[in-house]
Parts: C-alpha cells; structure tokens; sequence
C-alpha cells in the first residue's frame, strides 16, 4: 500500500493549498496528511474522488464545501460551516465546531464529536437517495436545525442531557429529523416544530447511525441504543404559510 502523501501547510495560503490537493487527488493520490493547519478556508471545495484526508490542526470555514465523495479526518476543532452544501463523503471532525455546521448540505455525513455553535443543520436537504446526516457528540446552541428541508441531525449531548438546551429547535423546519437525546421542552422548539414520540422502530432505523458515529470516536454504543430521545419533525411542510397571506 502507498505511504500517503504528508504535506506541511505552516503559513500556506489556502489558494495554493487547496490546488495542490485537487492536483493529487486528480493524479490518483487517495491518502494525504495536512499538517500543522490553521484557518486555511475552504479545504476541499468542490472536491471529488474517493481520497482520505487527515488533517492534522484547525481547518477555516467551509471545509469540504461542495464536496463529492472523499473523506476527511480532522484532529482538532473546525471553524464555521463545515459540510457547507456538501453533496457526498464525510467529514470526521475530532473537536469542535463553529456555527452552521452542515449549512444546506445535501448529502454525506459530518459528525462532531464535541460541540456545534449556531444554526447547526440550518437548511439541510435531501433528494431522492441523497440524505445529509450531522450528528453531534456534545451539544448545540440556539436554532438548531433552522429552515431545515430534508436529512437527519442527531444530538447525543455526552454528559448533559437533555442534549439541547437552546431554544428555537427547528425553527421553519418543512422537512427532514432532529432526534436529541433526553426530553427536550416543548418550550425550546421553533415554529413551525413539533414533538413526537421516538419509537423502537425510530431507535432500530438509526442504530446503524449511532453506532458508526460512536465507531469513529470510540464510544461505548450500548449507552445510547434506547428510546430515551425526543423526535423533532415539520407541523407542516409551509410553517410560514400564515405569513404571505391577506384577507
């Protein structure tokens, strides 16, 4: 098997980073190692194949924006956006992230394995067998799941629970899950929002997605396969019809 490619991106600009890394992954490279990054934007944008990227530090917004089908693995926080319109791959983020994580992805996975900031998930989408999931270790601030059209996001909250204690949860939410671990209060869900019981037949068609998540980041599994989550779907699929209409 061939060494992968190690690149060391102290002080590079993003511009010349992110040609040289389409340029190998065009050339057929599949493993790279990016280390010592710090706020380099827009890492893999628009990037295709089925390459593995470890990234070794802090990568800038919109990490894997556009993407389509290669890997990332981030040891480290990343800033906002990560995931943003994203139509295939994952990105496996080992800290942190900032606000609207998996900002109208499309597709793909992005799992976090401690925080998100705001609007996390916000406008997310799916179409026909393309269906974005982010899941999140820790917890989420306010407007999770924000305008959100389509997909999964998942909030397992590791050591506090209920996992989401901001308010404006789905808000104008049309389409798509929030599935949070704990019972989360009426009063914290957005307009157009509602609660609904989670079933065993909720818990046995996301058991393959909480088991890979914890997979990733060496979790113990078996603590969250039960039914102790509160589901998040639409009221309706046109929350704000009220809004555009006069008598």
């Amino acid at each position: 098997m061939a060494e992968p490619l190690v690149i060391d991106v102290k002080g590079m600009h993003y511009t010349p980073l992110n040609r040289k890394i389409r340029e190998v992954v065009a050339s057929g490279t599949k493993e790279i190692v990016l280390n010592n990054v710090l706020g380099q934007r827009f890492i893999g944008n628009g990037l295709r194949g089925d390459a593995k990227i470890t990234i070794n530090g802090v990568p800038g917004g919109d990490l894997g924006m556009f993407m389509s089908g290669p890997e990332f693995e981030i040891f480290g926080d990343a800033e906002h956006a990560p995931g943003n319109t994203m139509d295939s791959g994952a990105l496996i983020i080992h800290g942190s992230a900032g606000d609207a994580v998996a900002h109208s992805m499309r597709g793909g996975k992005v799992f976090v394995k401690g925080n998100i900031g705001y609007r996390g998930g916000i406008h997310m989408k799916e179409y026909e067998d393309k269906r974005p999931i982010l899941a999140v270790g820790g917890t989420s601030h306010a407007f999770l799941g924000e305008y959100m059209a389509g997909g999964l996001i998942l909030v397992l909250g590791i050591g506090q629970e209920p996992a989401v204690l901001d308010r404006g949860i789905g808000s104008g939410i049309h389409g798509g899950e929030i599935v949070i671990r704990g019972d989360v209060s009426d009063k914290l869900l957005g307009v157009g929002a509602m609660k609904v019981k989670f079933t065993e037949e909720d818990l046995e068609r996301l058991t393959p997605v909480i088991k890979e998540f914890c997979e990733k980041f060496g979790i113990d599994a078996s603590d969250f396969l039960d039914t102790n989550y509160s589901r998040i779907i639409p009221a309706s699929s046109r929350p704000f019809a009220g809004k555009y209409t006069w008598e």
